[in-house]
């Protein structure tokens, strides 16, 4: 799916907000959403190469953020390499919390990780790459190495962090001290406008994720000086 999550000029009614909420919910559905222009097109050749169930890939509406492709074993004919299925990425390393993002959401908690680094926190970016099948490993390893987990997605409620929700609560892994806060998009439509200043207005910037996290590491002074941009 074209234009997923926040669309700018497009509008609400373009708004790719619900996909992975009935996508995800289908039997032995594969759903995709790539961080970067590389992964989208490795995430083709994954759909390409999945011949025993159905498959879907979500990608936003725009230019990429410019990966150099060929570091990223893309060829010079624009061919990628298929993922393995269910599997994510850590794209940063910390402690304090985790920053579990969905498709590119991934890029806005990478600068997220920026912020809160200089108020002393240390934070892991996890690239999930698969709602579904979770990369359920990972997510484990996660829940159980970091106080406090943030799932961040461009998508309405009952999507990617739904299905990560599932998983913690029936492993068991949200019955001791783990805080779990899921971040998605408002119950509401979103006109047209800039991106940036959409991506605002849902509560999904790298300023409003590093003040989540800061909230809930109980620094709320230092989580009103980030959302103020003023260095902690």
């Amino acid at each position: 799916m074209d234009r997923a999550g926040l669309v700018g000029a497009d509008g609400a009614t373009h708004c790719g907000a619900f996909d992975v909420t009935y996508m995800a919910s289908l039997p032995n559905m594969v759903c995709m959403a790539p961080s970067n222009e590389a992964d989208l097109i490795h995430m083709v050749a994954t759909a390409v190469a999945i011949d025993d169930r159905p498959s879907c890939f979500r990608f936003p509406r725009g230019n990429g953020i410019g990966v150099d492709l060929a570091a990223e074993g893309i060829t010079k004919d624009l061919k990628g390499t298929p993922l393995e299925v269910g599997r994510g990425i850590v794209r940063r390393q910390g402690k304090d919390v985790c920053l579990l993002a969905y498709g590119s959401a991934a890029n806005e908690a990478l600068a997220a990780a920026d912020l809160l680094q200089r108020s002393g926190i240390s934070a892991t970016v996890v690239d999930a790459r698969f709602c579904k099948p979770l990369d359920t490993d990972l997510i484990r390893r996660c829940a159980r190495e970091h106080p406090v987990m943030i799932s961040i997605e461009e998508g309405a409620i009952g999507g990617f962090a739904a299905h990560v929700m599932q998983f913690l609560a029936c492993e068991g892994l949200l019955d001791g001290g783990l805080k779990f806060r899921p971040m998605t998009l408002p119950d509401s439509w979103i006109d047209h406008g800039r991106y940036e200043d959409q991506l605002a207005m849902a509560g999904l910037t790298a300023s409003h994720i590093a003040s989540t996290a800061l909230v809930t590491l109980g620094k709320p002074k230092d989580a009103q000086l980030t959302l103020s941009g003023i260095s902690a």
